[in-house]
């Protein structure tokens, strides 16, 4: 099947998710994952509808950038590290990858020398997995709390990457709990810190996360077929 089609087919399964979940389509985004595509492949994706678009690399989106221009939104959605920030602002709409005060810090500082307030999503390590980035569940307040204070970070909300699983059902657990996060976190009613986004689910669990509220869903596989 072409990109077309595959865009296609996925943006039927979200709306299909969605109505299951009594959920307005308007509520869910589809970052599309263009992790090692091409920028024609990208091209095409964008021109069949993709309106955002999820990168893993800074140094890779900046490339892609540099050629394709602001044909859509450019997501960071993999790790961040401090020394990449000053690019990475300059960048990208929404970083998803936000894990420690410190690096929250560096963002801050670095978007105010451009005169922007960056938006960021807290990314939290539910499983407390080792191979993975993210803040534990029970220091994420913390993190928010701190971030609160910075003048050009903008908190949305959280993101999550669950223990990778043949069946989509395993994942729900962990999309149920970064949601009453979400909701524990609202309720303490921060200034400045909004929990309007669930960044969750990926091409083999994305309706499963719909389900439990995922706001953003990461595609790329399902749309650009296996990586290489």
């Amino acid at each position: 099947m072409s990109i077309v089609d595959n865009l296609k087919t996925v943006t039927g399964r979200i709306a299909a998710a969605a109505k299951r979940s009594g959920r307005d389509l308007s509520s869910v985004d589809l970052v599309v994952v263009t992790k090692t595509v091409g920028v024609d492949m990208i091209r095409e994706a964008v021109a069949a509808g993709a309106l955002t678009l999820g990168e893993n690399r800074v140094q890779e989106a900046k490339e892609k950038i540099e050629k394709l221009g602001p044909i859509a939104s450019w997501h960071l959605i993999g790790r961040l590290q401090s020394n990449k920030a000053k690019r990475a602002v300059r960048l990208f709409d929404l970083i998803h990858s936000v894990d420690s005060l410190d690096l929250a810090m560096e963002i801050d500082r670095q978007a105010a020398k451009i005169g922007k307030v960056q938006d960021v999503l807290v990314e939290v390590n539910l499983a407390g997995e080792a191979s993975k980035a993210g803040v534990a569940s029970e220091d994420a307040l913390a993190l928010i709390k701190g971030a609160a204070r910075l003048k050009n970070i903008a908190i949305k909300g959280l993101m999550t990457m669950p223990p990778f699983s043949d069946s989509s059902e395993d994942s729900r657990p962990y999309f149920k709990k970064l949601r009453e996060l979400s909701d524990s976190v609202a309720r303490e009613n921060i200034p400045g810190i909004s929990m309007k986004e669930l960044s969750m689910g990926m091409s083999g669990d994305f309706e499963v996360a719909i389900e439990e509220g995922a706001t953003m869903v990461r595609v790329g596989t399902a749309i650009f077929g296996q990586r290489k």
